[in-house]
């Protein structure tokens, strides 16, 4: 797998999203630019400039006609993919954690942060993928998350059902979409370390969840209850699942930026890193970064995934065919065993 490198960022990415066909990759940093690549040949489509500060999130609706993201200069903005047009424009107290998109695109999502006065907030907003009508300035639904600890991510569910969020005490809770009235929690991580990323099925009926405490979780969407559990020897940013047929997930992380000086590339573990999704077991990694990997996202349509380093790089690596011939032996069986 020949990586293709895309530079078009100063400093580290904090999040990289592949849009529905899979044709266009889009990455913020903490360089307040936001930039859209073609993800066959790493070419720059384009880059979305308004945002004054590091920007921490971005997401893009089902049709690709629609960019949302959001950073820390406390606003969420709404681009249209197409031109770059500025659409709208929402202020905050602090700044916007996560964006994202409902299944449908009718709604978008925003997290704002905890901090001093401040309590971590969810706004729901119901949005038309009509680029020329204008986006609505009044929330349709407001949490504001008081009981449990800061919000650290947050998405819809199937059918737009529930709210799921992560926190940053390793819990995950469930909301309900339409009244915002609280469900239920699963402490499914270590206490005291955060869910740093959460990434939805095709289907959204179940996600995956990184935490610092060195694992990643699949869970259930509708009872929070844990399926699988993948284990890595460090702590980690980004975790994605990859589409059927392929049984993977691929998790990415890293020693902490901070203690980066101190090790060499080999010994940060600045790997993807791919399991089995059902036998939880790692099958393979892919060097390259010269950082941590803060966000990895995976092709919908199977065919490559990208990871955005703390070195400033997003990398895409475009998967050869041994990858999707590669079984375990039970799966050759039960192959053979459905052709007799």
């Amino acid at each position: 797998m020949r990586p293709i490198l895309l530079s078009g960022h100063e400093r580290a990415l904090t999040q990289v999203k592949f849009s529905k066909e899979g044709d266009l990759i889009f990455s913020v940093s903490k360089d307040h630019v936001v930039c859209a690549w073609y993800s066959a040949n790493g070419e720059r489509f384009g880059a979305y400039k308004g945002h004054q500060g590091a920007l921490w999130t971005v997401d893009v609706d089902p049709t690709t006609t629609l960019l949302a993201t959001g950073g820390a200069d406390n606003t969420m903005r709404l681009w249209e993919v197409r031109t770059g047009k500025l659409l709208k424009t929402w202020d905050y107290a602090t700044s916007v954690k996560r964006v994202e998109f409902s299944e449908d695109g009718r709604q978008l999502l925003a997290v704002t942060e905890k901090r001093t006065g401040q309590l971590s907030t969810v706004y729901i907003y119901d949005i038309s993928s009509d680029p020329s009508e204008p986006a609505p300035s009044e929330h349709a639904l407001r949490i504001v998350v008081d009981e449990q600890p800061r919000v650290t991510v947050a998405g819809f569910s199937y059918l737009n059902h529930f709210i799921i969020m992560g926190h940053e005490d390793g819990s995950v809770s469930q909301w309900d979409a339409k009244s915002g009235e609280h469900i239920k929690d699963n402490y499914s991580h270590e206490d005291g370390m955060q869910v740093s990323d959460l990434q939805w099925s095709a289907d959204r009926t179940y996600f995956l969840t990184a935490s610092k405490d060195k694992t990643a979780k699949l869970h259930d969407t509708a009872t929070l209850e844990v399926l699988k559990t993948y284990t890595a020897d460090t702590p980690l940013n980004s975790a994605a699942i990859c589409p059927d047929p392929q049984q993977y997930v691929i998790l990415g992380g890293g020693q902490a930026a901070m203690d980066v000086t101190t090790t060499s590339q080999r010994q940060g573990k600045f790997e993807a890193r791919f399991y089995h999704k059902v036998f939880e077991e790692e099958i393979g990694r892919v060097r390259g970064h010269f950082g941590p990997l803060n966000s990895v996202a995976v092709d919908p349509t199977g065919k490559c995934y990208c990871s955005g380093g703390e070195d400033g790089y997003v990398r895409v690596h475009h998967f050869d065919p041994p990858y999707f011939d590669f079984q375990f032996e039970v799966e050759r069986e039960a192959r053979a065993e459905s052709r007799i």
